[in-house]
């Protein structure tokens, strides 16, 4: 066994949290081996409902929970924390613009930043989950200063999971068998994702699947729709799937990646393929195994590929501006 490690899980009574926290606790994300301290955050008026979710945690007996914090005190919450996973949120309904959803989850991050610049554990990881997720990523990290930026992270392995299950189900293959899957840009409507990269059993999607104008339109619009998708039919946002997807995005980052792969989290772009610097960026990257990563830089993008990547960066500008108060 190794030493603890302490994952701050924010919005925990939530949806998200709720399916996330079990899988946690039973040493789904950090590995058999490794021990964990839950310090969960919750707003006021939602302490008592986490209560009932701790009471459940604790009735599991997991063996390698070693301790848990119930708050609504974010300097509790992250105080030597080396994994904060920001879940909390107001969520996204149907027919909310981005913008709106932007201006009202804003402030929740700036004093969220500020927290975990001033208490968490100086290897601290984060990893925003609530959306719109690379702006809030952009926002808290600005408002912790102290912290490495390349700390930050945001969530895009829901849209990578989603790719590979569209090209599986269409190439009739399992998932596993669907790898480099690079998302690029903003977790919206407009991200892309760069099917020309991706394989399928090691053969280029393109030879895989012979039908290009399907890849470049209904695929491409089923990933960018999907989470509307889903709105519109259940009434509410992604829960259990974007647990799932928060889960497997934190044990990338503390998994080597293969040589021969990548997975896909939005970063701090350094202007690899002409990103504006500094924007929260999803792009294919490579995992340490320690926390780290780095961007895949040496993919060529043709015309279409161009476009649909300077599209998603318009749109994250615009969202910038839109929080500009809060950097």
């Amino acid at each position: 066994m190794t030493d603890p490690v302490r994952v701050a899980v924010t919005g925990a009574a939530g949806s998200i949290g709720y399916s996330l926290l079990f899988r946690i606790a039973a040493g789904e994300m950090l590995g058999p081996d490794t021990p964990v301290e839950l310090q969960l955050l919750e707003i006021p008026q939602s302490l008592d409902a986490l209560e009932g979710v701790a009471m459940e945690i604790e009735d599991c007996a997991f063996p390698l929970l070693e301790d848990m914090t119930l708050t609504d005190d974010p300097e509790e919450a992250f105080n030597g924390a080396n994994i904060c996973m920001l879940v909390g949120g107001k969520p996204r309904k149907s027919g909310m613009l981005r913008k709106d959803l932007a201006e009202a989850n804003g402030a929740i991050f700036e004093t969220q930043g500020q927290a975990i610049n001033d208490y968490a554990a100086d290897d601290v990881r984060v990893a925003v989950v609530a959306n719109p997720c690379n702006t809030n990523a952009l926002i808290t990290m600005h408002n912790a200063p102290d912290v490495p930026n390349d700390r930050f992270t945001a969530m895009t392995r829901l849209d990578l999971n989603r790719t590979k299950s569209q090209l599986a189900k269409r190439a009739d293959v399992n998932p596993d068998d669907v790898t480099n899957v690079g998302i690029y840009g903003n977790h919206s409507s407009t991200m892309y994702p760069d099917f020309y990269h991706m394989k399928i059993d090691g053969e280029p999607v393109t030879d895989v699947i012979d039908d290009e104008d399907w890849l470049k339109t209904d695929f491409i619009e089923t990933i960018q729709g999907r989470g509307s998708a889903i709105i519109e039919a259940r009434g509410a946002s992604s829960a259990a799937s974007a647990a799932n997807a928060a889960l497997e995005h934190v044990r990338s980052l503390y998994t080597e990646t293969p040589e021969d792969d990548w997975v896909s989290m939005a970063v701090p772009s350094d202007g690899t393929y002409g990103v504006e610097e500094g924007l929260i960026f999803s792009y294919p990257v490579r995992c340490d195994g320690e926390g780290n990563w780095e961007i895949v830089d040496h993919l060529e993008h043709n015309e279409f590929a161009r476009d649909k990547i300077e599209t998603t960066e318009q749109e994250l500008n615009e969202e910038r501006e839109v929080v500009a108060d809060l950097l």
